[in-house]
């Protein structure tokens, strides 16, 4: 079984993750796992808390012996330095409940109205406490350790910003490697320096003006194995679960690989990718409009994602909402939020994809160690050349 589930609210005491499935003898240090919770605290746009408060840093306590897993379920919990400042607000005691301090106007866009309903509860804070975004640094750890794995089969995960406000992104003329290089400098993980610049305006105007901003990003696993997924159910379609991942990302409105939506509006000639042979090299492609998968199978090209991300839904100047106690229309609640998350989503979806590869990989190649996960690895890429 290859799973993880997170616990924990945005300003309660800790987050934590339990990730299982991680096979024995992969070196692993929480080094590993700090440099990309790192990743996804940078980007311009972020919010106060991320910029002045939080300094994330992972705890493992269990899964780990002497810098190498030994099979058993990883657990990372990650302190919110913020806590001191709710700890009454978010206590478990009873004694400290205080009814003037509830939450009681939603914000349109957000969790906060449909989740309260379906949970019963009276105050908002008792869904966007969980709802929030932060609940993501926890999957960045499991998509951190996800990482390490894929790296012993040379498989990396990385990502762009494409988009932010309607200002495109021009990348075709890049190497992946290059977009990785150039992204990894850049403020809004963009590697089109104009893009940048005009990005980095428009955010700041955004900010102005107390409003918010979406975008869209890419996500590309670069030489993953032809193989992984199945087209036999509809659960163990490749894309269907990538999709899935990224959706779960908090503001995330829609996913599509490859050629993705642009495909609708061509005839089939001019969108399949021919497929060629080389001996020694195999089946290969010149082009890579489905995205690396074709029938829910990795098809062994590079697997390109794009998520398109929503404006955020806390605004310094809220829209107008209904009072849950009065039902008058008032101003929405004021949550101290990001103006534009785009850059960090990009991390995030780096995480939640990798995790879905290395469950791919875990299936197809099993191995209670690394030592046999490889074995099994190689001896199915050798079989794949010579078919």
């Amino acid at each position: 079984m290859f799973r993880y589930v997170t616990s924990g609210e945005s300003h309660g005491k800790c987050l934590h993750s339990i990730l299982e499935g991680i096979p024995s003898g992969l070196k692993l240090w929480e080094e590993d796992i700090n440099k990309e919770l790192a990743r996804r605290q940078r980007g311009f746009g972020r919010g106060e808390r991320m910029q002045k408060i939080e300094k994330d840093k992972v705890e493992i306590t269990s899964g780990l012996r002497w810098g190498e897993t030994i099979g058993s379920p990883i657990t990372m919990t990650i302190i919110n330095k913020d806590w001191e400042n709710w700890k009454k607000l978010m206590s478990i005691d009873a004694s400290d409940k205080e009814m003037k301090t509830r939450m009681v106007r939603p914000r349109p866009g957000h969790a906060d109205l449909a989740g309260a309903l379906k949970y019963g509860r009276e105050d908002l804070r008792d869904i966007l406490e969980r709802a929030s975004a932060r609940e993501t640094a926890a999957r960045v750890a499991v998509g951190a350790v996800c990482k390490k794995l894929l790296a012993e089969f040379a498989i990396k995960v990385t990502s762009m910003t494409e988009k932010i406000d309607g200002i495109q992104a021009e990348v075709s003329n890049l190497s992946p490697e290059e977009i990785e290089r150039l992204s990894e400098l850049s403020p809004v993980r963009c590697p089109d320096k104009s893009a940048e610049k005009k990005m980095v305006e428009t955010i700041e105007e955004a900010e102005k003006s107390g409003d918010t901003l979406g975008g869209v990003f890419n996500v590309l696993v670069i030489n993953p194995p032809v193989g992984l997924g199945s087209h036999t159910q509809w659960d163990l379609r490749l894309d269907g679960r990538l999709a899935q991942a990224l959706m779960s990302i908090p503001a995330v409105k829609g996913v599509e690989f490859g050629g993705g939506f642009g495909m609708t509006g061509k005839p089939g000639s001019k969108v399949h990718d021919r497929i060629f042979y080389e001996p020694g090299r195999g089946y290969y492609r010149k082009t890579n409009n489905s995205g690396g998968i074709e029938g829910g199978i990795s098809n062994g090209e590079n697997i390109i994602a794009r998520a398109a991300m929503k404006p955020l839904s806390s605004l310094k100047k809220p829209l107008p909402t209904v009072d849950m106690t009065t039902k008058k229309e008032v101003p929405a609640e004021v949550v101290r939020a990001d103006i534009c998350a785009v850059p960090s989503a990009c991390v995030i979806g780096e995480a939640v994809v990798a995790f879905e590869i290395a469950r791919a990989m875990k299936e197809k190649f099993g191995g209670d160690s690394l030592k046999e996960m490889k074995g099994n690895f190689e001896r199915y890429m050798e079989e794949t050349k010579s078919r």
